[in-house]
């Protein structure tokens, strides 16, 4: 009997040290990641290339030391699960609603603080990372000269800048969604990122898409990350750009209580059974004086397997009027208002799947109604997204 890379009985060798002794691993990865290391890697082959960064990296977040953060309007959790991955402390957390409160304290074993607004940056424990999805509700600018009052939910940003201000974390990391690059014609971004700097913050922002690094859901958010110092920050590049629904969905369950309405059903059948690309519905049903009952609905599927259905308006051929999803499709951004559909297989996504959709643990717990675990996940971050922020935020700090 023979032991890889060990001692064979009779065979006259000497037991191999451990910094010598190999393991063979197989590693599948896609082309682009293999010619970062082929770019990147010092080595003659490609293996030593690869052990090159890998020892690299090592040695790099062995200088790492834990880190304290604070989990603002924390929803359920999205950002401390991606911190604790890498050995970071959550010293604070702070979020409102009752049914968010439970799900986190089922699941990190600590209920959060309030509402912000009522506590003191004072009361905070110090610590070294700040993150927040803070609401997108729009800023008033009625106050703007005297330096926006905190009086509505439109401003809790400002709750962010008075405990970074009194705070000085060493950074900070911030979601929200992708429209707030254009609210008010860029007024709004504008005003956030010039708060941030004022207060010595060396700020970077970007838009990026949670499909792109491995969730089948099409998100896209605006993230702004923040340093005490000046840092060559660089954001993440797309991890993983080829997932689709068959990856999370089990078509194999079942759901009786998520089957699409009967009338959802007949329509997408009649879409199918019509020999036509943009599909005509009858619209008998509806009031001549509105726009369906007008115009019409037609349905189409488009060429990444999603079937839309639209009010025939000439002058607006692409008012939605309904979006079905497929196995080999990936999902819209789920919102509180709204789970993913899909036509092929005539349901709408599980709790479980939807959890998928943002990247939670399979071990993440939901003891709330299947409605409010989905708008939890609606308002969530898409974990896999804030991981890979985070470990460039570490490595570029340095």
């Amino acid at each position: 009997m023979s032991r890889h890379g060990g001692t064979r009985v009779g065979s006259g060798r000497s037991k191999l040290s451990p910094e010598i002794k190999k393991k063979s691993y197989k590693v599948y990865m896609n082309i682009e990641t293999s010619q970062q290391i082929e770019l990147f890697g010092v080595g003659e082959s490609f293996s030593s290339k690869v052990i090159d960064l890998v020892q690299s990296e090592i040695k790099n977040r062995s200088h790492i030391k834990e880190m304290r953060f604070i989990d603002l309007f924390a929803g359920i959790g999205g950002f401390r699960i991606a911190l604790e991955e890498f050995g970071h402390k959550c010293v604070f957390s702070s979020e409102m609603d009752k049914y968010c409160q439970k799900v986190y304290e089922d699941n990190f074993k600590d209920t959060p603080s309030g509402d912000i607004t009522q506590i003191s940056e004072n009361s905070i424990p110090d610590f070294d990372i700040l993150t927040a999805g803070f609401p997108c509700q729009p800023f008033s600018y009625a106050g703007r000269q005297e330096g926006f009052n905190d009086k509505t939910r439109g401003t809790l940003f400002f709750d962010v800048l008075r405990i970074i201000k009194a705070k000085r974390p060493k950074m900070f990391l911030l979601e929200n969604v992708k429209g707030l690059k254009s609210h008010n014609n860029g007024e709004t971004m504008d005003i956030i990122l010039s708060s941030l700097k004022e207060l010595g913050y060396d700020v970077h922002w970007k838009i990026l898409d949670s499909h792109k690094f491995g969730v089948p859901q099409k998100r896209e958010r605006w993230y702004c990350v923040g340093f005490d110092k000046k840092v060559d920050f660089k954001f993440p590049i797309q991890t993983n750009p080829n997932t689709t629904l068959k990856d999370i969905v089990d078509v194999e369950a079942k759901h009786p209580d998520l089957e699409l309405s009967e009338f959802e059903k007949s329509r997408i059948q009649h879409h199918f059974s019509s020999s036509e690309i943009r599909v005509p519905h009858d619209n008998s049903m509806y009031a001549p004086n509105t726009k369906k009952g007008k115009h019409g609905v037609f349905s189409f599927l488009k060429s990444d397997k999603t079937l839309r259905f639209h009010i025939g308006d000439a002058a607006k051929t692409q008012i939605q009027e309904a979006y079905y999803c497929s196995l080999d499709s990936v999902a819209p951004a789920i919102i509180a208002a709204r789970e993913p559909k899909l036509w092929d297989i005539s349901r709408r996504l599980s709790v479980d799947e939807c959890r998928k959709l943002q990247g939670f643990p399979d071990k993440f717990i939901f003891n709330v109604s299947n409605l409010q675990a989905k708008k939890q996940l609606g308002n969530s971050v898409a974990v896999p997204v804030i991981r890979e922020i985070v470990r460039n935020m570490l490595y570029y700090y340095k």
